[in-house]
């Protein structure tokens, strides 16, 4: 099957779709003047003070904006850590995407005590320290300590989930696609974002609930439907950047033979199957008690992520489309930073 004139982005489109409302958090605009204001050229300013362009770039990704359709109920207050977080993704993911593997096991273990109270952001060596310093304290101002502690958890993960894939870049190997969507289920970074429900809606649920299997599997199902819809819309970008050992779309690719667009279709193929798993069981929700109108709750906002993303990510596609090069270009604009 040829490749050419296919494109990724139409597929995207057009397939896949989700059953789920898009509501979008009205303080979006405000939170981005903060972010591109207070904090890119502020607070975080001396992280990239010589690179105008990398600003630039992270003021473009619009991160308000994003987590305006994953949090669309939130108080300015209560939107205010989750958007911090979601600049902190981006620097950290750029920060450490070329690091040699043992490298993010710092990273990973200063990250976690900070977020945890347990290093002073002053004494640790990361230059993040502040920026998750900041954010503890603003999420305790909502979550108690234990809640934090599940979130550092699933940072964790995070970090274990890039530390691998800079293993298989490194070795210029390709995991097994079963591999590959467990490695992509920590290292998106969702995980982190579907424990700040609490911090939206003033809910904290007990462990038992946490510890749920189905809840614990609507949450991986949810990694795994942002996943294979990221991969086909980042295809070509990893393409040029060798990311390629951990994109889904390349992995199926290299362990079946196939062309990009049958791979792309495949990808499809499996995030509809995960789809109509997590409709299956948010339908039919095992009894949780007095807890059930909350968890009943929780599952709509985690579903209003998958819708959330698509809204805001195919929309950035376009409008950057003009603004950032295409894959030749790209390498060679990546070799000059």
């Amino acid at each position: 099957m040829s490749n050419e004139n296919f494109n990724p982005l139409e597929l995207l489109q057009s397939k896949f779709r989700y059953p789920f409302p898009t509501l979008k958090n009205p303080h979006a605009d405000l939170l981005q003047e903060i972010t591109e204001n207070q904090w890119i050229d502020g607070e975080y300013f001396s992280l990239y003070e010589n690179n105008p362009q990398i600003r630039k770039k992270y003021k473009k990704t619009k991160t308000a904006h994003i987590a305006a359709q994953w949090f669309p109920t939130a108080t300015v207050e209560r939107f205010k850590p989750i958007c911090r977080l979601m600049l902190w993704t981006l620097y950290n993911d750029d920060l450490y995407e070329e690091s040699e593997p043992q490298e993010i096991k710092l990273v990973r273990d200063q990250s976690i005590a900070i977020l945890n109270g347990e290093l002073n952001a002053k004494e640790a060596t990361i230059p993040l320290a502040a920026m998750l310093n900041s954010l503890r304290q603003e999420l305790l101002e909502f979550i108690p300590e234990e809640s934090i502690h599940r979130f550092s958890k699933m940072i964790n993960r995070y970090f274990i989930g890039l530390e691998t894939e800079l293993e298989y870049k490194k070795n210029k190997t390709f995991p097994s696609i079963t591999e590959c969507i467990a490695l992509r289920e920590d290292s998106i970074c969702l995980y982190p974002f579907l424990q700040l429900t609490e911090v939206e809606t003033g809910v904290v649920l007990p462990l038992e609930i946490h510890e749920h299997p189905v809840i614990q599997r609507l949450q991986a199902l949810a990694c795994h439907l942002v996943t294979f819809f990221n991969e086909v819309q980042s295809v070509m970008k990893d393409e040029a950047t060798g990311s390629i050992y951990y994109n889904i779309v390349k992995v199926i690719q290299n362990e079946r033979q196939l062309s990009l667009e049958e791979a792309c279709l495949e990808d499809l193929r499996l995030h509809n199957e995960d789809l109509k798993e997590f409709v299956a069981l948010q339908a039919s929700l095992p009894d949780f008690g007095i807890w059930q109108e909350a968890v009943v709750n929780w599952v709509h906002y985690m579903s209003m992520v998958l819708s959330g993303w698509k809204n805001i990510s195919t929309k950035l596609a376009r409008y950057n489309a003009m603004e950032f090069p295409n894959a030749a270009e790209l390498k060679e604009k990546l070799n000059q930073l």
